[in-house]
């Protein structure tokens, strides 16, 4: 029984350690880690109380959209860019991502540091000329 309480208030101080809770969150969620350990031990199946909520996202819009980072709003984790995070991770589009957390189509997935560093970098090879004169051989054409 002690082996199982402290294996139980291991785990649950490595979630806490991560996460805001509160005395009686620390409490219950001890109590309910002790028991899904004792019924894993005696081989019965354990059920998962756990609610997901896809509505509620983890971090808020504000927040999300950083200098240096952009936060995934449906896991939380900070990246420079989104779209490849949320295709591997998520099986999501940028556009069920925006139409999920209502993001204007314009809102780019990534940092405002890093758009900054990848125009820049486009002014300096001058990348707007080749585009001119492609528009204006294509214009040319017709």
């Amino acid at each position: 029984m002690s082996n199982l309480l402290e294996l139980a208030t291991d785990l649950v101080s490595a979630h806490a350690s991560t996460s805001p809770m509160s005395k009686e969150d620390l409490i219950a969620e001890i109590q309910e880690v002790y028991a899904a350990l004792g019924a894993l031990e005696s081989g019965e199946a354990v059920e998962s109380t756990v609610a997901v909520e896809d509505d509620a996202p983890a971090v808020s819009k504000r927040k999300a959209f950083g200098k240096n980072q952009i936060f995934c709003m449906v896991c939380g984790k900070g990246f420079t860019t989104l779209k490849r995070h949320l295709s591997t991770a998520h099986e999501m589009t940028p556009k069920e991502y925006r139409d999920k957390f209502d993001i204007p189509a314009g809102t780019p997935l990534a940092a405002k540091s890093y758009s900054e560093s990848r125009r820049q970098m486009a002014i300096e090879k001058d990348l707007g000329a080749g585009l001119a004169k492609a528009r204006a051989k294509r214009a040319k054409k017709k």
